[in-house]
């Protein structure tokens, strides 16, 4: 069996390097897939967590599954948006973005 602290570590390394992605880049799709590594790290706590307090169930992997879904939903979403700021502003980095600016 692999220890809790092997999947905490891997959870934070793939945190970091989606907060990295949101923080470094300009694309407004780099960030909207570094959100994407940030949600998938917080599922692997949240399964790791439950597996070693309560043993891996049908519960936790029916909640992870609805995480995985609302996090495709929110991406969907996202990438809609940037398609139409595209097609209004021609654009898609992130700082030249000020639709909502006066």
């Amino acid at each position: 069996m692999i220890p809790l602290s092997w999947y905490l570590i891997f959870s934070a390394a793939l945190f970091c390097i989606g907060l990295f992605g949101v923080l470094a880049r300009k694309n407004a799709i780099a960030i909207i897939m570094s959100l994407e590594l940030m949600l998938n790290a917080v599922n692997v706590n949240l399964l790791a967590f439950w597996s070693y307090l309560y043993g891996l169930q049908f519960d936790a992997l029916v909640f992870v599954a609805i995480v995985f879904t609302v996090a495709a939903a929110e991406t969907a979403v996202g990438i809609a948006l940037i398609l139409s700021v595209y097609r209004r502003r021609e654009t898609v980095v992130a700082s030249e973005i000020d639709l909502l600016k006066g």
